[in-house]
């Protein structure tokens, strides 16, 4: 618990704001149930400018835990484009050289193989600051020209808030004449050094400067979302809205001379036209939520901003009644955790079980501080609301060296699920731009309990798979056939608890004897001194968090 002024007051304003009954985000009224209980309206959307569709029916979703096992599918897939065919991608970092495949190609020539082949790759690569200040810049400056250099494009783009980023990270593989090549993935997978581990958790031997405490090759956790169906074309556009902003791609000026000398498209071309939706594959019903700020010059197609991903948290959480399952890289919003903890208050047989990192991802004296500030204040906050109903877990690998999670993943009630690259912070909500994937299947999963949440809705199968998977992993089970006692919310809960306890335990009598099975630990953090939080409090409104929102929205607290 934190014991620091900052917290205790921002405490205290949870209080007073629950007391009044305000809610975070939306108040539960301006929610239709009745047009879908689990997923938002066009209207609930609040952005009524974008071209992509409330949701689409009659997707196939596959998830793809670890890196290297995305980057096996995606290679398979980058190999067999060709002549005709349209590859999209966005993304935070993407470095030249990561591999695949244990042999093979790296980032860089198998996007510039498939344009050589005749395939139109275009790229939106965020304009990373320099590697001298531990950033990416240099890194994919280097991708975008030589994707050029090979005939296809990618821009750098820098069309973001101060302290902002592009966080998306899509890749959309459309085929006129191959229709096993029509096919999206979203998640939080960078094609990037590090992040093709697999289940062993041993990290990518490619890796990257890390904190020591992950050893030289950091074991990182990850997810992305194959999807193939009519959600493909809203992944699409998604990528194309972005690519026809009429916006400069940077308005700093020095940016004009390097991209001179480096080589670099300062307008995209026009894309190829659109094909058709691609054919139901599926029973999942899928719906693109995103991030993007209030911004000026304005996004044609988001001019207030959208804010999606937060509101359909918003109203998921409003159903959930028995176990919300998350992963995430942060949890370090208090306005976030406000969200979660209202649920929990709200029903009183609701469990939480969050998986985060155990160490930040940098060790930095200016931003540590700031970020456990955060951190610690949002864990206060749903301690508070939901005491020993929530646990709060980090992972480590079967040699006891901590796992990195990257992963942005939540199950509610094995009936609602999302991947994508949001996560569970002010900036991801407000302020960056982002892209997940909501996912409710039609499929009912006919094992007990049929009903988790008692509403009606049923448990479902591309949800319910998703978190026992996970789980399996993290308890070292022998897969999902070995995971019939997490099927009950409590008593998966329960199983976890235990889990958890027991190698701590053998962790508290000094590791003496075998290890239990299993992974995953009590998370603890080390809060910052009271002084050290009433001096970096501003930098991690600023900075480290920042909010994206119309200032209305942000003195109201609404999303």
């Amino acid at each position: 618990m934190t014991d620091g002024v900052g917290s205790l007051l921002l405490r205290a304003i949870d209080r007073l704001s629950h007391a009044l009954g305000r809610s975070s985000i939306l108040a539960d009224s301006t929610f239709d149930h009745d047009a879908h209980p689990w997923l938002l309206t066009a209207e609930e959307r609040g952005n009524p400018d974008t071209r992509i569709r409330p949701w689409t029916e009659g997707n196939a979703c596959r998830t793809l835990v670890h890196g290297a096992t995305y980057f096996q599918v995606l290679g398979e897939h980058l190999a067999a484009a060709g002549p005709g065919d349209l590859v999209l991608f966005t993304d935070w970092r993407g470095d030249p050289e990561q591999v695949l495949g244990d042999s093979g190609p790296t980032v860089e020539d198998a996007l510039s193989d498939a344009a050589r082949r005749g395939a139109a790759v275009r790229g939106l690569m965020w304009r990373s600051h320099s590697g001298l200040l531990g950033y990416t810049g240099d890194k994919n400056s280097s991708l975008a020209v030589a994707l050029e250099d090979a005939g296809g494009e990618c821009v750098l783009d820098q069309r973001v808030l101060a302290f902002g980023s592009h966080h998306q990270k899509l890749v959309v593989l459309r085929s006129p004449d191959r229709a096993d090549g029509n096919v999206a993935f979203v998640g939080g997978i960078d094609l990037a050094r590090a992040r093709r581990d697999d289940a062993r958790h041993h990290g990518d031997p490619l890796s990257r400067p890390f904190p020591p405490e992950y050893g030289e090759t950091p074991a990182w956790h990850d997810i992305q979302l194959e999807i193939t169906g009519p959600a493909v074309r809203d992944v699409e556009d998604t990528f194309r809205e972005r690519w026809e902003d009429p916006a400069a791609l940077s308005r700093l000026p020095w940016h004009v001379l390097t991209d001179l000398v480096r080589r670099h498209r300062r307008e995209p071309s026009v894309l190829p036209t659109e094909l058709p939706d691609p054919p139901a594959s599926g029973t999942c019903t899928v719906q693109l939520l995103r991030t993007y700020p209030r911004r000026r010059p304005a996004y044609p197609f988001a001019t207030d901003g959208e804010r999606s991903a937060a509101r359909a948290y918003a109203k998921a959480l409003s159903r959930a009644e028995r176990l919300v399952y998350i992963e995430d890289q942060y949890l370090w919003s208090v306005d976030v955790a406000r969200v979660f903890a209202s649920a929990l208050r709200r029903s009183p047989t609701l469990r939480m079980i969050v998986v985060v990192p155990r160490h930040l991802d940098d060790d930095s004296a200016v931003t540590i501080p700031p970020s456990l500030l955060g951190h610690a204040a949002a864990l206060d906050i749903l301690r508070s609301a939901g005491s020993d109903r929530v646990l709060v877990l980090d992972i480590e690998n079967d040699e006891s060296v901590p796992v990195y999670v990257h992963s942005k993943a939540c199950v509610i009630d094995d009936v609602w699920a999302a991947i994508g690259s949001d996560n569970f912070n002010r900036r991801s909500w407000t302020h960056d731009s982002e892209l997940t994937a909501a996912v409710v299947d039609t499929e009912r999963d006919p094992r007990e309990p049929v009903d988790p949440g008692g509403l009606g809705d049923g448990a479902r199968v591309f949800a319910r798979e998703l978190r026992l998977g996970l789980l399996a992993e993290h308890l070292s089970r022998k897969g999902i056939d070995d995971t019939s006692d997490l099927l009950d919310p409590d008593a998966c809960f329960d199983a976890v608890a235990r889990s958890v306890s027991a190698l701590d335990h053998w962790h508290d009598g000094g590791r003496r004897g075998p290890r239990p099975a299993g992974r995953l630990r009590r998370h603890a953090i080390e809060v910052p001194p009271v002084w050290k939080q009433r001096v970096f409090s501003w930098l991690y409104r600023v900075v480290v968090d920042p909010d994206g929102r119309p200032w209305r929205l942000r003195f109201t607290r609404r999303f």
